[in-house]
């Protein structure tokens, strides 16, 4: 079933492009100027890498695969269904408290304990967003949690 990848690659093919566009539409940084790193960089690095995984697919299929409709085809299911919700709480809830619901739930469904996988998660989007926030400038949205924003 040569064809399950480069359906598969087709798909995520079509993400990359979509992925890229949206990082296109990012609003240019105050002050205008071209900077190395603005807030499209890493959108860009990861369609861009997501594309040629895609390709590598499309190009060199593995001869004998089979989609998992077992158990695993229902965790890569439930996988796929909170990366969407991530992204559509992403402005509302803030990256903190979204990227802890995330990984927290992707954690415990590889089978962490609840509290040990959202913990992780927790521990994930505050580095994460002190890295992004403080070391690299960037902006990542604090939704929820933007009455502790300090100026």
């Amino acid at each position: 079933m040569i064809y399950n990848d480069r359906i598969a690659g087709i798909l995520l093919i079509v993400l990359a492009v979509a992925y890229g566009w949206g990082a296109s539409q990012f609003p240019e940084p105050f002050g205008g100027g071209s900077e190395a790193i603005g807030p499209e960089t890493f959108p860009w690095m990861l369609a861009t890498t997501l594309g040629l995984a895609s390709l590598y697919l499309i190009i060199r299929p593995d001869p004998d695969n089979a989609w998992p409709w077992s158990r695993t085809g229902i965790e890569l299911i439930v996988a796929i269904l909170v990366l969407v919700l991530y992204a559509a709480l992403l402005e509302p809830l803030g990256f903190i408290l979204s990227t802890t619901l995330a990984v927290g739930t992707l954690c415990w469904r590889m089978g962490a304990r609840p509290l040990k996988g959202f913990l992780t998660g927790a521990i994930a989007g505050i580095v994460v967003f002190v890295v992004f926030s403080y070391a690299l400038d960037l902006a990542l949205p604090l939704g929820l949690l933007s009455p502790l924003e300090t100026n």
